[in-house]
Protein backbone atom coordinates (compact mmCIF):
# COMPACT_ATOMS: atom_id res chain seq x y z
CA UNK A 1 0.00 0.00 0.00
CA UNK A 2 1.34 3.38 -1.00
CA UNK A 3 1.16 6.41 1.31
CA UNK A 4 1.75 10.03 0.45
CA UNK A 5 2.49 12.57 3.18
CA UNK A 6 1.95 16.27 2.50
CA UNK A 7 1.78 19.53 4.43
CA UNK A 8 -1.26 21.76 3.85
CA UNK A 9 -1.00 25.45 4.79
CA UNK A 10 -4.23 26.77 6.27
CA UNK A 11 -5.56 30.21 5.42
CA UNK A 12 -6.25 32.14 8.63
CA UNK A 13 -7.60 35.64 7.91
CA UNK A 14 -6.30 38.57 9.94
CA UNK A 15 -7.99 38.98 13.34
CA UNK A 16 -9.43 35.48 13.19
CA UNK A 17 -8.74 32.08 14.74
CA UNK A 18 -8.97 28.59 13.34
CA UNK A 19 -10.07 25.37 15.02
CA UNK A 20 -9.42 22.05 13.27
CA UNK A 21 -10.85 18.80 14.57
CA UNK A 22 -12.39 15.46 13.74
CA UNK A 23 -15.93 14.23 14.28
CA UNK A 24 -17.96 11.25 13.12
CA UNK A 25 -21.45 12.18 11.96
CA UNK A 26 -23.18 14.39 9.40
CA UNK A 27 -25.04 16.40 12.07
CA UNK A 28 -21.69 17.75 13.31
CA UNK A 29 -21.94 20.92 11.23
CA UNK A 30 -25.31 21.88 12.75
CA UNK A 31 -24.22 21.00 16.28
CA UNK A 32 -21.05 23.07 15.98
CA UNK A 33 -23.10 26.00 14.65
CA UNK A 34 -25.40 25.83 17.68
CA UNK A 35 -22.49 25.48 20.14
CA UNK A 36 -20.73 28.54 18.72
CA UNK A 37 -23.71 30.90 18.89
CA UNK A 38 -24.64 29.68 22.37
CA UNK A 39 -21.07 30.22 23.64
CA UNK A 40 -20.38 33.64 22.13
CA UNK A 41 -23.51 35.41 20.81
CA UNK A 42 -21.58 38.08 18.80
CA UNK A 43 -19.22 35.58 17.19
CA UNK A 44 -18.69 35.62 13.42
CA UNK A 45 -17.84 32.19 12.01
CA UNK A 46 -17.65 29.76 9.15
CA UNK A 47 -17.71 25.97 9.45
CA UNK A 48 -16.77 23.31 6.92
CA UNK A 49 -17.12 19.58 7.65
CA UNK A 50 -15.76 16.87 5.34
CA UNK A 51 -18.33 14.10 5.09
CA UNK A 52 -16.64 10.69 4.99
CA UNK A 53 -19.25 8.43 3.37
CA UNK A 54 -22.10 8.58 0.90
CA UNK A 55 -21.60 11.59 -1.37
CA UNK A 56 -18.46 12.70 0.61
CA UNK A 57 -19.33 16.40 0.40
CA UNK A 58 -18.02 19.38 2.33
CA UNK A 59 -20.96 20.43 4.52
CA UNK A 60 -20.98 24.12 5.51
CA UNK A 61 -22.62 26.55 7.89
CA UNK A 62 -21.96 29.86 9.61
CA UNK A 63 -22.99 33.48 9.78
CA UNK A 64 -20.13 35.12 7.83
CA UNK A 65 -19.93 34.38 4.09
CA UNK A 66 -16.19 35.08 3.81
CA UNK A 67 -15.32 32.84 6.78
CA UNK A 68 -17.53 30.06 5.37
CA UNK A 69 -15.74 30.38 2.03
CA UNK A 70 -12.25 30.20 3.58
CA UNK A 71 -13.20 27.36 5.98
CA UNK A 72 -14.46 25.43 2.96
CA UNK A 73 -11.26 26.13 1.03
CA UNK A 74 -9.19 24.87 4.00
CA UNK A 75 -11.34 21.74 4.43
CA UNK A 76 -11.01 20.92 0.73
CA UNK A 77 -7.25 21.45 0.95
CA UNK A 78 -7.01 18.99 3.88
CA UNK A 79 -9.25 16.52 2.04
CA UNK A 80 -9.56 14.12 4.99
CA UNK A 81 -12.90 12.60 5.93
CA UNK A 82 -14.72 13.65 9.09
CA UNK A 83 -12.45 16.67 9.55
CA UNK A 84 -13.98 20.03 10.43
CA UNK A 85 -12.56 23.51 10.08
CA UNK A 86 -13.98 26.44 12.03
CA UNK A 87 -12.92 30.03 11.45
CA UNK A 88 -13.99 32.58 14.06
CA UNK A 89 -13.85 36.34 14.54
CA UNK A 90 -15.03 38.49 17.44
CA UNK A 91 -14.34 35.62 19.85
CA UNK A 92 -11.41 33.42 20.79
CA UNK A 93 -11.11 29.62 20.93
CA UNK A 94 -11.07 29.86 24.74
CA UNK A 95 -14.67 31.17 24.50
CA UNK A 96 -16.00 28.21 22.47
CA UNK A 97 -13.60 25.28 22.70
CA UNK A 98 -15.21 23.47 25.64
CA UNK A 99 -18.61 23.72 23.95
CA UNK A 100 -17.15 22.27 20.72
CA UNK A 101 -15.30 19.50 22.59
CA UNK A 102 -18.53 18.68 24.43
CA UNK A 103 -20.42 17.87 21.22
CA UNK A 104 -21.08 14.12 21.29
CA UNK A 105 -19.78 13.47 17.80
CA UNK A 106 -16.50 15.42 18.21
CA UNK A 107 -13.62 12.95 18.54
CA UNK A 108 -10.54 15.18 18.54
CA UNK A 109 -9.31 18.76 18.34
CA UNK A 110 -6.03 19.12 16.46
CA UNK A 111 -5.52 22.87 16.79
CA UNK A 112 -7.13 26.08 17.99
CA UNK A 113 -4.97 29.07 17.09
CA UNK A 114 -4.49 32.43 15.43
CA UNK A 115 -0.96 31.42 14.40
CA UNK A 116 0.21 30.26 11.01
CA UNK A 117 -1.04 26.66 10.81
CA UNK A 118 0.04 23.70 8.73
CA UNK A 119 -1.76 20.36 8.69
CA UNK A 120 0.30 17.21 8.07
CA UNK A 121 -1.87 14.90 5.96
CA UNK A 122 -1.35 11.28 4.94
CA UNK A 123 -3.12 9.98 1.85
CA UNK A 124 -3.68 6.38 0.74
CA UNK A 125 -5.83 4.80 -1.93
CA UNK A 126 -8.77 4.82 0.49
CA UNK A 127 -8.61 8.46 1.57
CA UNK A 128 -6.73 10.93 3.75
CA UNK A 129 -6.17 11.57 7.45
CA UNK A 130 -4.50 14.16 9.63
CA UNK A 131 -1.22 13.01 11.20
CA UNK A 132 -0.64 16.21 13.15
CA UNK A 133 -0.32 19.97 13.03
CA UNK A 134 2.41 22.59 12.98
CA UNK A 135 1.13 25.53 15.01
CA UNK A 136 3.16 28.75 14.82
CA UNK A 137 6.93 29.07 14.86
CA UNK A 138 9.90 27.26 16.40
CA UNK A 139 10.77 27.82 20.05
CA UNK A 140 13.54 30.39 20.53
CA UNK A 141 14.29 30.02 24.24
CA UNK A 142 12.88 30.13 27.76
CA UNK A 143 10.99 33.12 29.14
CA UNK A 144 12.85 35.56 31.37
CA UNK A 145 11.41 37.25 34.46
CA UNK A 146 10.58 40.24 32.22
CA UNK A 147 8.76 37.89 29.81
CA UNK A 148 6.78 36.36 32.72
CA UNK A 149 5.65 39.81 33.85
CA UNK A 150 4.64 40.64 30.28
CA UNK A 151 2.64 37.41 29.96
CA UNK A 152 0.82 38.04 33.23
CA UNK A 153 0.12 41.67 32.26
CA UNK A 154 -1.31 40.60 28.88
CA UNK A 155 -3.67 38.06 30.47
CA UNK A 156 -5.02 40.75 32.76
CA UNK A 157 -5.35 43.28 29.92
CA UNK A 158 -7.37 40.73 27.97
CA UNK A 159 -9.59 40.13 31.02
CA UNK A 160 -8.68 36.47 31.52
CA UNK A 161 -7.11 37.03 34.94
CA UNK A 162 -7.86 39.46 37.77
Amino acid sequence: MEIKIDVKKMEVPEKSNIIVGQAHFIKTVEDIHEALVQSAPRIKFGIAFNESSGPCLVRTSGNDKELIKIATKNALKIGAGHVFVILIKEAFPINVLNAVKGISEVCNIYAATANALQIVVAETGQGAGILGVIDGGKIRGVESEKDKKGRKRLLRELGYKL
